[in-house]
């Protein structure tokens, strides 16, 4: 949340690509065709795309009816790929037909040098040759296709990996030992023995696939409480997909996902400026209005970046005339509390930078967030960490698993938070886009580095938390363009852009465009939608009536635009702003505005 001015993140860096010209050399006489539907004659069956990127046309076409169609966009390259069986100390011609700008063909995992080729103007179909010698244990390399950033959509076609073929794959056996852990309210913990030959696992609830993963254990998530499941597993590797393993089912626990924190089905959650001043004035805590049912008190912030020491007081009279005393204030909460509303301390801001880097800031944070909390008497806990508080180290891509010490220790924090107040501590989050949506496109550094490592960070954190998660209100403001899950960039300021945002939270999405890496929905009542309450309040400011169609499209499948969504939530839990007086200042425009929708 920004005090005077918006912030805005950028994306940095980009992925960089070579290209290595290897000699030809004479083919065997074992050698056969081995890349699977390299004339796209069967659709993408055998391709992968990255971030949806791909599609296949009936023209342009260079043989056959078909063609594969791949489009870059923002930092994404449209690489196509597929995994192809070899044999070791062998060598192999890779060869295709391209169009477009700045075209790629290549080969990794060779285990001697990886190779790729290119052109950088292609009008008509040209053909592109490169080859390769795999090393003494390979049997696997994986071929691809991709163009370059900012460039149109380029097109591939007979694309062809020549050599010898690798020792026929036999399918896997069905799993064994599938065992069900300890269930929360949303979540299912699911482990079982590997299988030999296999290079991932399929998981069903059910009759449907919810999950591919590599090794032999997943968590199922999104599920209903109190309610059973049964789960299934197979094995898969590139001869196709094992039977199902034996059938196991295991029970939701009650509860869960923080419970609603005693907020009404459809809460109003607004920041108020408590430690600070600025052009919208000061709120004292009773003048409040009573729309609000939660309102966050901004700002905690750290003594230091890395001491995890937070500090909250009151705004000195100095800078805020009509300021309460700390005792009028405290009186107010409580006062707010016997109305059934919840007070918070939010953590973080634009400037309240926090990087629990050690377990000393961790166990730091943890002791000074609890004093704050005991001495206002206040029901929970925002973390509202922007800028550079959250990133993820090179190396740490997978959001299931986090490795890097600022996100792990922030976790450990909060769930030591949660078992010290109990079932009814409320715990919101309020990250901004390129925190959480972006992550769709891109996670942290990159599997190549260059990326921003902040791009998705929050993603592991809510995750961790989702089942002690009152409410994520994401910032739809001071934000880019962000790619929704229909692969289109939208803009901030419509109706369009929350329901986009919010969908991606609602359905869940591949981390960074990978299947096996599925960021599961959250419930309903778990999300809220952050706006600014004035055009001062922020960039992406948006009038009421688009609000509306927003609340509408999500919670009734009207008003929706071009976007559709993947589901109706009526339950959808409301509105955050930013902030109780920035509406203030205008009039109350934005609580009004609330306090008069329909839900029903």
């Amino acid at each position: 949340m920004d005090r005077t001015r918006p912030l805005t993140l950028l994306l940095a860096g980009s992925l960089a690509a070579g290209g290595l010209l290897a000699l030809t050399p004479a083919a065997q006489a074992a050698d056969t065709e081995l890349a699977r539907n390299g004339g796209l004659e069967a659709g993408l069956d055998g391709w992968t795309c990255t971030a949806g990127s791909g599609a296949v046309v009936a023209s342009p076409v260079h043989g056959g009816t078909k063609a594969l169609q791949a489009t870059p966009a923002g930092s994404d390259n449209a690489k196509c790929s597929q995994t192809v069986t070899v044999k070791p100390n062998s060598s192999y011609t890779l060869s295709g037909w391209v169009r477009g700008s700045y075209v790629y063909l290549g080969a990794s995992g060779t285990g001697t040098t990886d190779v790729s080729t290119w052109t950088g103007s292609a009008p008509d179909w040209q053909k592109l040759t490169t080859s390769f010698t795999t090393g003494a244990s390979t049997t696997s390399v994986t071929i691809y296709t991709h163009g370059w950033y900012g460039t149109p959509a380029y097109q591939a076609d007979d694309l062809s990996l020549y050599g010898p073929g690798g020792d026929p794959v036999q399918l896997p056996a069905a799993p064994t030992g599938l065992t069900a852990g300890s269930p929360t309210s949303t979540t299912v913990p699911l482990t079982w023995t590997a299988v030999s030959g296999a290079t991932s696992y399929h998981v069903y609830q059910g009759s449907t696939r919810v999950q591919t993963v590599t090794a032999p254990s997943a968590t199922v998530s999104g599920l209903t409480a109190s309610t059973p499941y049964t789960f299934t597993v197979t094995a898969v590797n590139s001869a196709g997909e094992s039977p199902k393993s034996g059938a196991v089912t295991a029970t939701t626990t009650s509860g869960g996902g923080g419970g609603g924190g005693g907020l009404p089905a459809h809460a109003l959650v607004g920041y108020l400026h408590a430690s600070f001043a600025n052009g919208s004035g000061y709120t004292r805590m009773a003048d409040v209005p009573d729309s609000w049912d939660v309102i966050d008190l901004a700002f905690g912030e750290p003594t230091s970046v890395t001491s995890g020491d937070i500090r909250f007081s009151l705004c000195p009279a100095t800078e805020c005339p009509g300021v309460e005393s700390p005792a009028e204030f405290k009186a107010a909460i409580k006062a707010k509390q016997a109305a059934g509303k919840k007070v918070l301390i939010s953590i973080g801001g634009q400037n309240g930078q926090v990087q629990l880097a050690t377990t000393a800031a961790r166990d730091t944070f943890v002791s000074s967030v609890s004093k704050i909390i005991d001495e206002y008497g206040l029901d929970g806990l925002d973390i509202d960490f922007e800028g550079h508080s959250l990133s993820l180290q090179t190396g740490d891509t997978d959001f299931r698993n986090p490795t890097s010490p600022v996100i792990v220790n922030l976790i450990q924090a909060v769930k030591t938070l949660k078992a010290k107040y109990g079932a009814n501590f409320v715990l919101t989050m309020a990250p901004e886009t390129f925190f959480v949506q972006l992550g769709y496109q891109y996670y942290g550094s990159g599997p190549w580095g260059g990326q921003d490592p902040r791009a998705g960070a929050y993603l592991p954190v809510i995750h961790a938390l989702r089942d002690d998660l009152t409410l994520l209100h994401v910032q739809d403001y001071n934000s880019g363009s962000i790619m929704g899950l229909d692969n289109q960039y939208h803009s901030m300021g419509g109706a369009d852009f929350h329901i986009a945002m919010t969908d991606m939270l609602l359905t869940g999405f591949p981390v960074a465009g990978n299947t096996d890496r599925f960021f599961p929905a959250l419930r309903p009542e778990q999300v809220a939608i952050g706006l600014p309450a004035s055009t001062q309040a922020g960039n992406g400011h948006t009038a009421p009536a688009e609000v509306n169609k927003a609340l509408d499209c999500l919670t009734k499948k009207t008003n929706c635009g071009s976007y559709q969504t993947h589901g109706t939530w009526p339950s959808l839990r409301g509105l955050m702003t930013w902030s109780v007086n920035w509406d203030r200042y205008n009039q109350w425009q934005f609580s009004k505005n609330f306090d008069a929708y329909t839900w029903n």
